[in-house]
């Protein structure tokens, strides 16, 4: 008994066709971040907090003198780095 020809057609494409290599699907998430960046972020915060507290314990005597009340804006714009930084971590 002879079968029909396009039978064996369709088996040859059953039997040659390769499993699909997973395709990556984007879920439109972003990418983690990097290892340092929660450090670095807590760090500016903390920096910025140990600034201002080291300005007021010394009585403006440090970090830098010279700069006097401007020491507070100082610690305030490292600990804003730092808080900016949040708004990037995921």
């Amino acid at each position: 008994m002879h079968r029909h020809p396009s039978a064996r057609i369709v088996r040859m494409a059953r039997s040659n066709s390769k499993p699909a290599a997973p395709v990556e699907q984007r879920s439109g998430e972003p990418a983690p971040n990097a290892v340092w960046f929660k450090p670095v972020m807590f760090g500016f915060m903390l920096l910025g907090l140990i600034w201002i507290i080291v300005f007021y314990v010394s009585q403006s005597a440090f970090p830098i003198p010279d700069l006097g009340s401007w020491n507070i804006l100082i610690g305030f714009g490292i600990m804003f780095i730092g808080f900016l930084m949040t708004t990037r971590w995921r």
